[in-house]
């Protein structure tokens, strides 16, 4: 899901998804139709930087993590960062993990332990030698120029995973009014809409991004690669991959235009000396907001085979041209979003000064929308009950946010994922993807966060920084 983005922000694109499940914290999320696209990032500083941040700033020696899907059946872990003296646009860090879930689980198994305290120091002390309980990182950060940076990581596991560490190389250019990345991650890991966990033994990608604005035109263009056959994480099982993962070259272009309207902005006076905990998140008001684009997706490989959503005759809900013969394929579809965001307070004094809540609307299938809108329009004019499925074609994807100040700084925060299916009679409305977060506004940053949040699904925990995100 995408935790620490938030359903508040403005662009449409899908960014990385932050997960503690490996120690570079992120997870690209699998490309669908027509979105997301390509190497879409947040602001996020990586996973070292974080850690000698808490440690040097926030009197955080170690940082905790948990999730139920680690290797050898780990799950609360503890991390340490130790930075290397270099030159002051280099960074080098170790960051290191130690798994005390299954430090704990190996003790108390231990006859040793169970029998007196006389051995429990020797026994403690022998598992502490175990490879096993221990990952480490190396990464490295390099300002070539103060427009290109050169960031590489190494992860190696002592466990299930030993004989698949992590690496990743990301080059990024910023240009006057664009920003382009290329990566290659090995194994590469993604995640589907499901939440299910997908590694790909080689993801290379170049993308060019115009840079956000709060309004207008924006476009993206991204060139990706796989290579290798996709295979549920921590698995050994025989699964069938989602088709983009699967070897072969995409092509995707997507533009799009955002527009915001104010329907009402509070004069409320703010406090003189007082400063407000989050410069983003001074003003209360009421506002709304619309994006509008299209995509088009150029396959060849294994990857341009697309598979028909469920009791839709129409495919992937847009234009889409298969050539068997030439093993590729061509897609195309419109997008669109609305949100709405209400904010009651300044975010300045000490207890409830700051009630957000946030909704947003995605119709990721344009073509489908217009041609169930079309039907439903045409059989009520026809004074015939529209079908479940003309209805189901209309409804969009949902995501609410809410955020309440608790004291000072700290906030309390809620998001979850609305899905609507009307041909379930049983339970037409479901909640999903709930996560739940305590949120710490570094107010001397002006808009920046530490946030420990919790997904209920994927049962994962983490402590992470986050700059410049309503």
């Amino acid at each position: 899901m995408n935790r620490l983005r938030w359903v508040g922000e403005g662009d449409i694109w899908e960014l990385d998804m932050s997960t503690p499940l490996t120690l570079e914290a992120t997870a690209r999320a699998v490309s669908d139709d027509p979105l997301p696209l390509g190497l879409s990032r947040g602001t996020l500083l990586s996973r070292p930087k974080q850690a000698e941040f808490f440690h040097r700033f926030m009197a955080t020696p170690l940082i905790p993590s948990f999730s139920s899907l680690r290797h050898d059946g780990g799950g609360f872990s503890l991390q340490r960062v130790l930075t290397l003296p270099f030159s002051n646009n280099w960074f080098v860090s170790l960051l290191g993990q130690f798994d005390v879930q299954r430090f704990v689980s190996e003790v108390k198994k231990s006859e040793a332990f169970v029998r007196g305290s006389s051995s429990r120091f020797n026994t403690i002390t022998k598992h502490l030698k175990e490879k096993s309980l221990y990952a480490l990182g190396f990464c490295s950060e390099l300002l070539l120029t103060p427009e290109d940076t050169l960031l590489l990581t190494y992860d190696t596991y002592k466990g299930d995973l030993q004989k698949n560490p992590r690496a990743k190389a990301v080059f990024k250019h910023k240009f006057p009014l664009h920003t382009l990345t290329a990566e290659a991650v090995w194994p590469g890991l993604f995640v589907d809409k499901h939440g299910e966990y997908w590694d790909v033994p080689l993801s290379m990608a170049i993308d060019l991004a115009s840079l956000p604005a709060e309004s207008g035109l924006s476009y993206h263009l991204c060139l990706h690669h796989n290579s290798g056959s996709p295979k549920k994480f921590n698995s050994d099982g025989i699964d069938v991959p989602p088709p983009s993962l699967l070897p072969g070259l995409s092509f995707k272009s997507a533009v799009s235009y955002r527009t915001n309207m104010d329907l009402w902005r509070g004069i409320t006076p703010k406090l003189e000396n007082c400063k407000t905990y989050d410069i983003f998140l001074s003003s209360p008001h009421v506002s709304v907001s619309g994006i509008i684009g299209s995509v088009m997706t150029a396959a060849f490989g294994e990857n341009s085979i697309r598979t028909k959503l469920e009791q839709d005759s129409e495919g992937v809900g847009g234009l889409s041209l298969h050539f068997p013969s030439l093993n590729s394929g061509v897609m195309a579809d419109a997008l669109g979003r609305a949100s709405l965001t209400a904010q009651y307070g300044n975010f300045q004094k000490l207890f409830f000064d700051l009630t957000r809540f946030h909704a947003r609307l995605d119709f990721p299938h344009g073509l489908r929308f217009l041609t169930g809108a079309t039907t439903v329009a045409q059989e009520l004019l026809n004074s015939r009950q529209p079908s479940l499925d003309a209805f189901q074609k209309i409804c969009p994807e949902v995501s609410v946010s809410l955020q309440q100040q608790l004291v000072g700084p700290f906030s309390l925060r809620a998001e979850s994922g609305i899905q609507i299916d009307l041909k379930n009679d049983a339970n037409p409305v479901t909640i999903n993807n709930t996560v739940f977060a305590i949120e710490y506004a570094l107010q001397v940053l002006g808009s920046a966060k530490a946030v420990a949040w919790y997904s209920p699904k994927q049962k994962e925990f983490m402590v992470e920084l986050r700059f410049f995100e309503t």
